[in-house]
């Protein structure tokens, strides 16, 4: 096993903007550098590319046997793979083991935060900090749905957080998860991220960080690993996103379609877990929320990215441009990692329904924000459903 990296600040300098996402871990600014390639254990021949991925991989010009023995971490601008129709995950057997995953934690440097009191639009007052509690363990028994995102980037590993949502097309059996767009492309200077792989539940029973060098794969993924064989987010998010700023912020979202590691049982994701949140895309307006609870993995000091945590608190309203959807926001102190964690409250039948996802925030923990979950959001959320409607 090796040791426990110390948090590693991000290596390129961050704009001092506002606004950072909250994904644990840097973006690249440039598609066209080639930094050096994150370690890996070996995969040996234990990754399954699928026709259609073969197909769109040939496409671009990539060497499936090249990619088979780590070409997947080359990341020049003819292999980042960007469009929507472009993503590809093909499933590498025992790479995400217990530390690849405990080391995926590396959160953005820090900057200073700016005002943003002259934004145009609805903005309240900034709310006050409201404290991240630790969800008790087992994890399992209290937020079935929820666990964490963990992907390549062209800088190494990173990790978000996500929760299992229902599937029209197939009730009670869902497969699908609901992230931030940031967690699975780069946006407008990036593509697609790789290796995209969901643990619902992860050390599901709080395992303090030291315990968990010598954790087992079952220990810290007791209900599995599962990869993303289809992902989906905003087309304005691919236009727009940035790691820093908030651009794109307001249609940062996105829809992962899973299938397990190993085959499994035969069960869905929502049959192993036991439960899945409907997605509310008509929530009633900001005022009207009494309470919402965000859900993730912080990891960004003081923060290791280990446990799950919570926030409660009513929503206010931010606004980062006029011309686009108002976002919720909450006070909170989680911090980066926490990118992509559901944000639940009650839907209009009155019972738990997700109505955002964890994007953005300052520097100084405060605060965070997610997106109003509008047509734009439902467009993505249907697109992925009824790719497998029939299967």
């Amino acid at each position: 096993m090796r040791s426990i990296r110390p948090l590693l600040a991000a290596a390129a300098a961050v704009t001092a903007l506002t606004l950072t996402t909250t994904a644990c871990g840097p973006t690249e600014d440039s598609a066209g550098d080639k930094p050096s390639a994150p370690a890996v254990p070996s995969a040996g021949d234990g990754i399954t590319i699928p026709d259609d991925l073969k197909d769109r991989l040939k496409e671009h010009g990539i060497d499936l046997d090249k990619w088979r023995n780590g070409d997947w971490k080359n990341w020049n601008r003819e292999q980042w793979l960007r469009e929507a129709k472009d993503f590809v995950n093909p499933i590498i057997e025992d790479l995400w083991d217990p530390d690849r995953m405990r080391d995926a934690e590396r959160p953005d440097e820090p900057v200073e935060e700016a005002d943003i009191s002259g934004d145009a639009g609805v903005t309240d007052r900034t709310p006050a900090p409201v404290r991240a509690k630790g969800v008790r363990a087992p994890y399992h028994s209290a937020v079935p749905e929820a666990g964490k995102v963990f992907f390549d980037g062209p800088k190494g590993s990173m990790v978000c957080s996500a929760t299992v949502v229902k599937d029209p097309a197939h009730p009670g059996r869902s497969n699908m998860v609901w992230t931030a767009g940031h967690c699975v492309h780069a946006g407008k200077k990036g593509g697609w991220y790789r290796n995209i792989a969901f643990v619902p539940s992860y050390n599901d029973s709080g395992k303090p960080t030291p315990e968990l060098e010598n954790a087992t794969r079952d220990q810290v993924a007791p209900y599995g690993v599962w990869w993303g064989d289809w992902v989906q987010t905003s087309d304005q998010w691919i236009a727009e996103g940035a790691s820093t700023g908030g651009q794109g912020a307001p249609y940062d979202f996105a829809v992962i379609h899973v299938t397990p590691e190993k085959g499994g049982s035969g069960k869905s994701l929502e049959e192993t877990v036991g439960s899945a949140l409907p997605v509310e895309f008509d929530a009633p307006a900001i005022p009207k929320i009494a309470s919402l609870t965000a859900t993730g993995y912080p990891a960004g000091a003081p923060f290791d990215g280990q446990r799950m945590y919570q926030c409660q608190d009513a929503p206010g309203r931010l606004s980062v441009k006029a011309a686009q959807p108002t976002m919720y926001r909450i006070g909170c102190t989680m911090t980066g990692g926490s990118s992509g964690g559901g944000w639940v409250a009650a839907g209009r039948d009155g019972k738990p329904a997700l109505v955002s996802n964890t994007s953005i925030g300052p520097v100084t923990a405060g605060w965070l924000a997610g997106p109003r979950l509008g047509p734009e959001a439902r467009g993505v959320y249907d697109a992925v459903s009824e790719k497998y409607a029939g299967r």
